[in-house]
Parts: structure tokens; C-alpha cells; sequence
């Protein structure tokens, strides 16, 4: 089976999408808890002052912590899938999905290449360039880091899951 048979079409990248989504979304809620106990304790310790009729739901929507919080968010969603792609080669919804990311190659791809698909998949929607690149069956993301998304076999998914320990 040549590579371009293996790729993997929209379908089965959408489902793997939206279970990405989900624990993405936990990671998020996880991390935004901890930035705003990090804005109380610098608030408790006096480093920063806010009013006493604003919360701090508030505070951190109001500039620069805005930016600050929202720039720690995609940070924090980034590293998730930066560190699973190159680990593993596998997020959480990849490994349900029997989906690997790799290099043309097949080998694994680098931090930059990570870096790269995750800034350049804009929330998923480069995965919508499948719907038309019958022949390749590369996303935006695949095209601009040089990688490709493969299905896996059973048995392969399940070599994946030992290499890892």
C-alpha cells in the first residue's frame, strides 16, 4: 500500500477533530483556573492592585491581562498538541482514530513541524483542503509542515501504544 493510499480522508479527521476538541477544551478550563489563582496570589501579595467593586473574572478581561490570559490560552492548547504529535505522533482523538501525523518519510516529525500544523490548522479548518485534495488528501497544516496524516492499522496502533512505554 503506497503512502497517499494510507492517508487519511476528512471523515475520520473530523471525528478525531471533535475529540480533540473536547480535551482541549478540559485543558483550557484547567489552565484558566490557574491563571486566575495566579492573578489572585499576585493580587494577595500586593504586586498588582484592581478595585474593590471589579471580580477578577472582570480584571483579567480588561488589557493588558486580556492579552496576557488569552496568549497564555493558545500557548497552553498549542504545547497539548505539540507534545502529543511529537511523542507519539498521536493526540488523544488520533489514537481513538487510529491516526498518525508524520513526515513524508514516515518519520517522526519535528517541534518545528508541530509548531507549524498546530498554528497553521486555524481550529481545524485546514483540514477542509481534504475535502479537495482527493489525489494527496493533505490538509493546509500538511502542505505548510511537510507532514502527512495516516490511518493505522489495528495492529499498528496498538505497536504505537507499546512504543510509548
Amino acid at each position: 500500500m503506497s503512502n497517499i493510499e494510507q492517508r487519511t480522508g476528512f471523515m475520520r479527521r473530523f471525528a478525531s477533530w471533535v475529540y480533540d476538541a473536547l480535551a482541549t477544551v478540559a485543558i483550557i478550563m484547567l489552565a484558566q483556573i490557574l491563571f486566575l489563582g495566579f492573578v489572585e496570589l499576585l493580587l494577595s501579595i500586593g504586586l498588582i492592585s484592581k478595585s474593590d467593586d471589579v471580580d477578577i473574572s472582570y480584571f483579567v478581561t480588561t488589557q493588558p491581562w486580556n492579552f496576557i490570559n488569552q496568549f497564555y490560552l493558545v500557548c497552553v492548547a498549542c504545547f497539548f498538541y505539540v507534545y502529543f504529535w511529537c511523542k507519539g505522533g498521536q493526540t488523544i482523538g488520533m489514537r481513538a482514530w487510529r491516526l498518525k501525523v508524520r513526515n513524508l518519510d514516515g518519520t517522526q516529525i519535528t517541534k518545528p513541524q508541530a509548531l507549524i500544523r498546530a498554528i497553521t490548522a486555524l481550529l481545524g479548518l485546514g483540514n477542509l483542503l481534504v475535502l479537495v485534495d482527493f489525489k494527496n488528501k493533505r490538509s493546509l497544516q500538511d502542505y505548510l509542515a511537510k507532514t502527512e496524516v495516516i490511518t493505522l492499522s489495528k495492529e499498528e496502533n496498538k505497536k504505537v501504544y507499546r512504543e510509548l512505554d
